[in-house]
């Protein structure tokens, strides 16, 4: 039970930070929220916990707050802003990838000791990198694509604010299919037994419906923090 309680409060705390940051720092905290997410979520995709009955990465929840950040900057920010923000957890999933592994070039000391860990962890980093990276790009740019389709659509029935919930959820389901369906493949292919592989593929998805779900609270809270002005703009930061 333990490990349930914690991926629910993780969920909280990730959802809530990253609300947190675009009540503090507007649109900047967004991109800010986009880095720690993409950071947290590519060490975090290393670790296999049980949990409601299936096996899982720890990364679904942490990256699953990455489409929270893009439905919420489109809805309140534009296209253009939610797009910003895909190539920037693109870039972040660069430079990790970039620096992860100029570490293990170094000949160590004697005397240290985290080098081996460090070496054990982020050796098998280039494959998750590179299958986080593809199905992020992939997903994420279908899902802004996706959700102003929605938007469009919904747009046909009068007020253009109706149907969050249909856009929010709509794009993200779907897009969730083709970021588990990529990232799996790459990353856990040959790697575990079939059994485990698509015991993984099926709870990576069962998370991102559940997520996907519990995040339509924080964008109608984003969106109604908009229409009362409490979201600080750009130019409250440039004095």
């Amino acid at each position: 039970m333990l490990n349930e309680l914690l991926l629910v409060g993780s969920v909280v705390i990730i959802f809530g930070a990253v609300l947190g940051a675009y009540r503090l720092f507007g649109k900047s905290g967004l991109y800010l929220m986009t880095v720690v997410a993409t950071i947290l979520a590519n060490v975090e995709v290393l670790i296999l916990v049980d949990a409601f009955g299936m096996e899982q990465t720890l990364g679904n929840v942490t990256f699953a707050s990455t489409y929270l950040i893009t439905d919420i900057l489109s809805e309140n920010e534009g296209k253009k802003s939610a797009t910003n923000a895909v190539w920037l957890g693109v870039f972040t999933s660069v430079v990790m990838l970039v620096f992860t592994q100029y570490w293990l070039l170094y000949n160590r000391s004697p005397n240290d000791w985290a080098g081996p860990h460090v070496e054990q962890l982020f050796s098998t980093t280039p494959r998750l990198l590179l299958a986080s990276f593809l199905g992020y790009v992939v997903s994420q740019r279908f899902d802004v694509w996706l959700y102003h389709k929605w938007w469009d659509f919904t747009k046909k029935f009068g007020d253009s604010k109706r149907f969050l919930w249909l856009r929010n959820n709509g794009s993200t389901l779907v897009s969730q299919i083709v970021n588990t369906v990529i990232f799996t493949t790459i990353a856990f292919a040959g790697w575990y037994s079939w059994g485990t592989f698509f015991s993984v593929m099926l709870s990576s998805y069962l998370i991102y419906v559940a997520t996907s779900l519990l995040d339509t609270p924080f964008v109608y809270l984003a969106r109604k923090m908009k229409e009362h002005n409490k979201i600080p703009q750009e130019e409250q930061f440039q004095n």
